[in-house]
């Protein structure tokens, strides 16, 4: 009898069961949970232990319908945050660690070890940072590495910076950091941006900022093991070696989509972006965006996922009547 009473109390199906689950707090997961608790689903926005995506590290937002004089990225998340709990979505500061898509409602088991039952989800996990895959990358992270100037451009005082990329990314680290540092250089492996032209007349305008392109980072040198004082790059057209003295090195070479954690039970492709979803399983954001990449096209396809949820719980219904 006891054998059976805690295996009674210890199955799935005894999980709390919610309408919608949004896997991710940034402005996709935020938008999605909005939408559904609005819609009145009982939603659940687990955001993960980092909670607010890449718009926590983005220090001014000036392309965001609504704030002629921009927004702060972590005030605009708060914001977010703070309306989907005024419509009721529960929110969650844990990761999720795998759902389990073979059975109807599907489970979703949590890394803490805990389960609950979702009808419908949305995944909205977002990115993070592409690295250049250089052991001294590594060794160095947080001791004079970093990808993230709104988080260390203060440390960077009177001293000089490396920015290693050719995108908007790049470009507004250096700008940020360019008023802090006494110097700026922007790498790049070609002449060639990606980055937006208002962007680009702001650095071209800036005369702490220099960019040198056709160049590729070799090494990081750490004389001391623990900070930087140097980089290596290589000339994409000559193969000459340069070096170049600095005190920090930020990385802003693209992103990398969130859904390793998926792999075993959704299509992905080659970039890590979700090609295909079971019924009832929805998807915003960067783990499906490679091309606008922009809070404000997240936040919208957060919207399109809850009324796509909020749809397909509807037909569910009308197949259960």
């Amino acid at each position: 009898m006891l054998i059976k009473f805690l295996l009674f109390i210890t199955a799935p199906l005894c999980a709390e069961t919610y309408d919608a689950v949004i896997v991710g707090g940034g402005a996709a997961g935020l938008t999605a949970g909005l939408y559904t608790s609005r819609l009145g689903l009982k939603t659940l926005v687990a955001e993960g232990d980092l909670p607010g995506g890449q718009l926590t590290t983005t220090h001014l937002v000036e392309n965001f319908p609504g704030f002629p004089e921009g927004v702060l990225g972590p005030e605009l998340i708060d914001n977010m945050r703070k309306q989907a709990l005024r419509y009721g979505a529960q929110i969650r500061t844990n990761n999720v660690k795998r759902i389990d898509f073979t059975n109807y409602p599907y489970t979703v088991e949590f890394t803490k070890g805990d389960l609950l039952k979702a009808k419908s989800v949305i995944i909205a996990t977002g990115s993070s940072p592409r690295l250049l895959g250089l052991p001294s990358e590594s060794a160095l992270f947080g001791k004079g590495v970093s990808t993230c100037a709104v988080c260390d451009a203060p440390l960077y005082q009177d001293k000089i910076a490396v920015v290693v990329g050719g995108g908007d990314s790049a470009f507004e680290e250096a700008l940020m950091l360019s008023k802090f540092a006494k110097k700026v250089i922007v790498v790049h492996r070609s002449d060639q941006f990606k980055a937006s032209n208002v962007l680009k007349n702001r650095i071209e305008k800036t005369k702490n900022i220099e960019i040198k392109t056709f160049k590729t980072v070799q090494e990081i040198l750490d004389p001391q093991k623990d900070d930087v004082e140097a980089i290596i790059v290589t000339d994409t057209r000559t193969g000459k070696n340069e070096k170049i003295t600095c005190d920090g090195v930020f990385i802003a070479i693209g992103q990398i989509p969130n859904t390793s954690w998926l792999a075993n039970d959704i299509e992905l492709d080659e970039r890590g972006l979700i090609l295909s979803m079971p019924p009832g399983v929805f998807a915003a954001g960067d783990v499906i965006d490679h091309v606008y990449r922009q809070a404000i096209a997240a936040a919208g396809a957060g919207c399109m996922a809850a009324l796509d949820a909020y749809q397909f719980l509807q037909s569910k219904e009308g197949e259960d009547q």
